[in-house]
């Protein structure tokens, strides 16, 4: 080759290849950097008060410490909680429920002594990295989707008096939503009973299970004298259309015991009873206190911002920035 055209030669090629090089590498990096793995030592120490306000030591479902920046672990959260198909303006509340939630939690740690919050949504919130939510078959475009949702609250909380919200929420409340103090015992002002048309496309919005007699007796852990036409009693109602009591078999039971005991969706339901067993029928899934996630995609359907949806969800809070309470 004659030498006076190598630089040529040389720069064309660079002008092709390098730029397919890098492009390679971008695609193959990791959508976020994993979370930095630390023993709650390492966390104490390595953290200053100031990083702890905006970084969360949150307990995976490997059991294992990772401290996370509150933003990516919202985005985690709102991944795992909330279908991407959903409006973005349910989302967005998604995210400021899941950010004031987890902050709650730091300031307080009441669940866990090393960590803020653990991935078990039976305890805390769900979360799943960028990673899993492709792999499970979602979208690049869902991704971006409830990214964008995330971004557009940062920062975003609930706040009563001053201070954050118990931001509890759950799938579906069947029509709707129940009083704290009928769950929990507690009467929390801003968790109060409130109507949540429009989520009959939920899963589980309603649920019908069948038991044997035997099944029965045996999930009540007694055996039951009579047919079970003479099993059922007297029932009294919460405020949010849940089973407050029920009398099986001459003695009065809660209706969150017998969600547990039977294994129900929730404590709104109705029993009838048949010569071969009792049927249930049940509406929503959940404790069904707080936000709904399919009455806030159905309110956003009908053109409710996500400040509205909160504030019908949560009467008296207001949205408030965490500069202004940490």
């Amino acid at each position: 080759m004659d030498k006076k055209w190598k630089p040529v030669v040389v720069a064309v090629a660079l002008g092709v290849i390098l730029p397919q090089l890098l492009l390679s590498a971008v695609r193959q990096r990791p959508l976020s950097e994993p979370a930095e793995t630390l023993t709650p030592t390492q966390q104490e120490t390595q953290l200053s008060p100031s990083a702890r306000s905006t970084y969360l030591p949150v307990l995976t479902a490997e059991n294992s410490i990772h401290v996370m920046e509150l933003e990516a672990y919202v985005l985690g959260v709102v991944l795992a909680e909330m279908p991407a198909e959903f409006e973005m303006e349910a989302l967005k509340a998604q995210a400021v429920v899941a950010r004031t939630y987890a902050l709650r939690r730091l300031s307080r740690q009441d669940r866990h002594a090393d960590v803020a919050v653990c991935a078990d949504p039976n305890c805390c919130q769900a979360y799943m990295t960028e990673e899993e939510f492709l792999q499970k078959g979602e979208t690049v475009s869902g991704l971006e989707k409830i990214a964008r949702a995330v971004e557009a609250t940062k920062g975003q909380v609930l706040i009563y008096g001053g201070a954050l919200i118990e931001a509890t929420y759950f799938s579906c409340s069947g029509g709707r939503t129940e009083d704290a103090v009928a769950v929990w015992g507690e009467v929390i002002p801003y968790l109060q009973a409130v109507d949540s048309p429009g989520e009959e496309n939920a899963e589980k919005y309603w649920e019908e299970v069948h038991f044997t007699a035997e099944e029965f007796e045996d999930a009540l852990g007694r055996d039951l004298s009579g047919t079970p036409r003479s099993w059922l009693g007297k029932r009294t109602f919460t405020a949010g259309g849940g089973v407050q009591t029920m009398v099986i078999g001459g003695i009065a039971y809660t209706g969150t015991q017998l969600r547990q005991l039977l294994g129900l969706n929730s404590t709104a339901f109705t029993m009838a009873a048949e010569d071969g067993g009792i049927t249930v029928e049940t509406l929503g899934k959940g404790h069904r206190v707080g936000m709904s996630q399919y009455g806030a995609d159905a309110m956003a359907r009908g053109g409710s911002s996500y400040d509205e949806i909160l504030m019908h969800y949560y009467p008296g809070t207001r949205i408030d920035k965490t500069e202004n309470i940490l």
